[in-house]
């Protein structure tokens, strides 16, 4: 059987391609970039007809396609070859697009999430395309293709650490571009808690982040709440979803209930959440203070899950108000997400005087603006106190309502929380005993060190053994010293007194936060297991309990933990609610990778070409100021402080694909595959057919028409891509989003030029640029359109009667190419003499389009090298005088631009006589 290889899939080569294999000989088409097509698939039109180049050439491309004779290789070319007899071993590279193409059905729904905004070669850089792309929308082969220049830097520890594997790196890509709006909607993609993650998170991924290796660690959590200061989730409409009347009832409106919510509604389910306390949010509402996390901010975020179709009924305890097995019978599937909403006693004498308050139920006082009469929050009482909405209102009295000396016991973010509220509220010493030391505590360095600059005392390893009192009242806190013994279950070492080390501490009142417990009695009645604390027993993969249709998730399941995790803890019971629901199988799909930090030889080397670069710190309002109210402490970035700190992002320092996985996971069929590599094919073939096509002339040579350097100086095919329904503008004419009125063309830039190394003619210029004034007036009838040039050649049929139909439709023909393009008071100034009048010109225009002349294609050196062909003097291929497709090498064909300037008519022409000669010297 025969074989023939094609190289290039411009029209030349299609065309070749077309005409060998009708003749029954198998063909193999080698194209370097990822579609065939070629310059002519660019073009808006073709002259003189003007008919649609797409509509011309698309027909042909999908002959190739559905031609079973022709074996396409996209992202391919030669290597090197050697002579095989009469014939031909051709080695082949063919580059990986890192998509499997058998999988890969074109939907597209990788591209539109990929944060990876690069210049589209196919529009010529006016306009974008992402780093997975399909280059337009009837290439052959129509499949995805990504563009992956290198590895990733960094290990991406910082996804990994994610409880929700947030896409770090996207977002971070996006805001470092100034794309705020859509970081914001990529967050969004697995949080449905951006903004109080952005403020309250602790952060697990800034502290493996890789860059932390080289200097410091992203400030990852602020650039999210950066990305949600500058979009307005009130405008965001919720999606359109097909409902399916399947009914699930979470309990339990904190961040797990409530983002269990968020994906079920995602799916269509019928979504009711029931929650004790009067408002929505769990511990994001009541346990963390304002000046920490805003209620108007947590507000919108329940708002847009309310939108979303989520019914959500406050007030109404389980087991009390509704019974459970009502509740069961009513929802097909319920997920319980009670949180750990109750404090833990201090077990200590004088633990119920009046005056010593639990942490957890004194801060939902705080947040609930009610009263803080020490009486109404003694750990003992029952009295919910009188509301008080003063108490947060700005420049209230300040009156010390809980007394000026408080002692706050603990060392968590909670126990942090009520000392910083505390100095809020006007007490004047504030302390924090905690028994172990600073390295300890689980608070978050960042909500400690702030905790020390507003004035509060920590007194470490020290703890209260008992409460003294006054007529009812707490008056000191009998503590102990302590020191650290021998690590304890918790991997902390043991806290033990040191007799004899006893001291007082005077006190008006006492915030006790130790920890937090559950409360699932009401969980009884259906039988699930429960552990010996009290929490819910649960397969920790599927978030299953021991009762069929029941999840649980976060706080209930776990202890007191994370806003974060309770986000993933829901997020992973939905994922399993939805597979029950459907009746699929309950079982986990991966284990989470686990973060990996970058080896001592990898950072070296980084440091190398990274350059070092602080941290931006975030602002935060003055200390004086921020403890007299309840305003938020962090200010936020502004969009410059964002972007330079995006900009850290060591993922973000390469070109292409940053690997981030978006597509990956948007991807339905698993096309996506990372590890791909390049392949090395060999190839026996009987003759071969080049058609490598050209280049333009780069017109930054020219410096004197400011291409590059000034605002509307375009080329000629850049015109092309914006004239084009397919370009980025969908045809419109338009320069900074204004349709420009006033135009000069400029031809033979870069042709019938010494000092271009180009004396030859391109043949090309004078027609196109024609064409582009004729698109000009066609759409913009007002429009002042000049075309400077030497003479005017017309080669082939009808091309003459073409131009002067230009001329007579009111275009201005200069003869004199100009000698400088300049920036004018209101647009660019064209210095050109008009050669037949004498005169020396300034023209004032809006948009200035460059003729570029024609190069041979790059790589066409390489190709001859590895061929043994000959090249002109102006590094085209060398043909043969009298059969214009014969090179010095029998049985190699040349078509196309491959030897010389051609229009499209004789550009197919040549591809069907190099199809011809080609027949004709494999069937000798």
């Amino acid at each position: 059987m025969k074989n023939v290889l094609v190289v290039g899939g411009g029209i030349g080569g299609i065309t070749a391609a077309l005409e060998i294999a009708s003749c029954g000989v198998d063909v193999t088409m080698l194209e370097e970039g990822p579609s065939i097509g070629g310059r002519m698939i660019q073009l808006d039109k073709t002259f003189p007809t003007l008919d649609c180049s797409t509509c011309t050439l698309s027909p042909k491309m999908v002959e190739v396609a559905l031609q079973k004779k022709i074996n396409l290789l996209s992202w391919a070319k030669p290597v090197a070859i050697r002579k095989n007899g009469k014939g031909f071993t051709v080695t082949i590279l063919k580059k990986s697009r890192y998509v499997d193409i058998n999988k890969c059905n074109a939907c597209g729904s990788c591209s539109p999430g990929c944060p990876v905004v690069m210049k589209s070669e196919f529009n010529m850089g006016t306009g974008p395309r992402k780093a997975i792309y399909i280059p337009f929308p009837q290439a052959i082969p129509n499949k995805a293709s990504i563009d992956k220049r290198t590895d990733r830097p960094c290990k991406a520890a910082c996804v990994d650490a994610c409880p929700i594997h947030t896409n770090v790196l996207g977002y971070l890509k996006h805001i470092s571009e100034g794309r705020f709006e859509d970081a914001y909607m990529l967050i969004r993609e697995t949080n449905p808690f951006p903004s109080s993650c952005g403020r309250v998170c602790y952060a697990p991924c800034e502290g493996v982040c890789n860059r932390g290796q080289l200097d410091s660690p992203l400030a990852i959590r602020d650039l999210k709440r950066s990305a949600v200061d500058r979009f307005d989730l009130d405008t965001l409409e919720p999606p359109q979803v097909q409902k399916t009347e399947r009914k699930v009832a979470i309990i339990g409106a904190g961040p797990a209930g409530l983002s269990c919510a968020h994906d079920l509604a995602m799916e269509g389910h019928d979504v009711t959440v029931f929650e004790t306390l009067p408002e929505p949010g769990g511990m994001l509402r009541y346990a963390i203070p304002e000046y920490r996390l805003p209620k108007a901010e947590l507000d919108k975020e329940i708002g847009y899950i309310r939108r979303m179709g989520v019914k959500i009924e406050c007030g109404i305890e389980i087991g009390k108000n509704m019974d459970a097995a009502t509740l069961k019978n009513d929802y097909e599937a319920i997920f319980v997400g009670t949180g750990a909403p109750q404090g833990i006693r201090l077990g200590v004498e004088g633990e119920d005087l009046s005056g010593i308050m639990d942490g957890l139920k004194f801060l939902r006082t705080v947040n609930k603006g009610e009263s803080l009469e020490r009486e109404s929050l003694s750990s003992h009482s029952e009295r919910e106190g009188v509301a008080q909405p003063a108490l947060l209102v700005e420049g209230a009295t300040r009156a010390p309502l809980i007394g000026n000396k408080v002692a706050v016991i603990g060392g968590g973010n909670t126990a942090v929380d009520c000392a910083r509220t505390a100095k809020r509220l006007g007490s004047e010493e504030v302390t924090l005993i905690y028994r172990r030391t600073r390295q300890e505590m689980p608070a978050a360095d960042e909500e400690v060190e702030a905790l020390i600059h507003e004035g509060v005392k920590i007194e470490f390893l020290a703890t209260p053994v008992r409460f003294n009192g006054s007529n009812g009242k707490v008056s000191t806190a009998e503590c102990i010293r302590m020191e650290l013994g021998e690590p304890d279950a918790s991997g902390r070492r043991r806290p033990i007194e040191i007799k004899g080390s006893e001291f007082s501490v005077p006190v008006d009142t006492v915030i006790t936060a130790l920890g937090q417990a559950t409360e699932t009695d009401f969980l009884n009645p259906l039988g699930v297991k429960l552990r010996k604390n009290g929490t819910v027993e649960v397969d920790p993969f599927t978030c299953t309990t021991s009762v069929e249709g029941i999840f649980a998730g976060g706080d209930v399941t776990t202890g007191p933990a994370y806003v974060v995790d309770a986000i993933a803890a829901g997020k992973k019971a939905a994922c399993f609610i939805i597979k029950f629901l459907k009746g699929e199988a309950l079982v986990a799909e991966s284990i989470d990778a686990k973060p990996e930090k970058l080896s001592e030889d990898e950072v070296k080397a980084l440091s190398i070409w990274v350059a070092k670069a602080d941290r931006i710190p975030m602002p935060e309002e003055e200390i004086n100021q921020r403890v007299t109210n309840f305003r938020e402490v962090a200010l936020g970035y502004s969009a410059g402080e964002a972007m330079t700190e995006a900009r850290r992002c060591l993922a973000g320092q390469i070109e292409g694909c940053i690997q981030c996985g978006e597509c990956e996971r948007r991807c339905e069929v698993r096309a996506v595959d990372y590890n791909m590599k390049d392949e090395i094919i060999d190839l026996d073939v009987d003759s071969i057919v080049l058609a490598p096509g050209f280049d333009l002339y780069d017109p930054t040579e020219k410096r004197e028409y400011g291409y590059g350097t000034l605002e509307g100086v375009i080329t000629g095919i850049e015109f092309e891509r914006i004239c084009s329904v397919t370009g980025p503008t969908g045809g419109d004419i338009l320069l900074k989003g204004e349709t420009p009125k006033r135009f000069f063309f400029i031809q033979c830039v870069g042709s019938r030029d010494r000092l271009s190394g180009a004396r030859y003619c391109s043949r090309v210029c004078c027609m196109y640029t024609a064409k582009h004034a004729s698109i000009v007036k066609d759409r913009i009838r007002d429009a002042e359109i000049y075309i400077s040039y030497i003479d005017v050649r017309a080669y082939g049929k009808n091309y003459e009667e073409f131009y002067k139909s230009t001329q007579e439709n009111g275009i201005l023909y200069m003869r004199g190419i100009p000698g400088e393009v300049v920036q004018g008071k209101n647009g660019l100034l064209v210095r050109v003499e008009d050669m037949l009048s004498g005169e020396m010109r300034e023209v004032e225009v809006d948009l200035v389009i460059l003729a570029t002349g024609v190069r041979p294609r790059k790589g066409t050196e390489e190709l001859c090298n590895i061929m043994s062909i000959e090249r002109d003097e102006y590094g085209f291929i060398k043909a043969n005088s009298v059969a214009p497709s014969k090179t010095n090498v029998d049985g190699i064909f040349v078509c196309g631009m491959g030897s010389g300037p051609k229009d499209v008519p004789d550009t197919v022409a040549s591809g069907g006589e190099a199809a011809s000669r080609c027949m004709e010297y494999i069937n000798q």
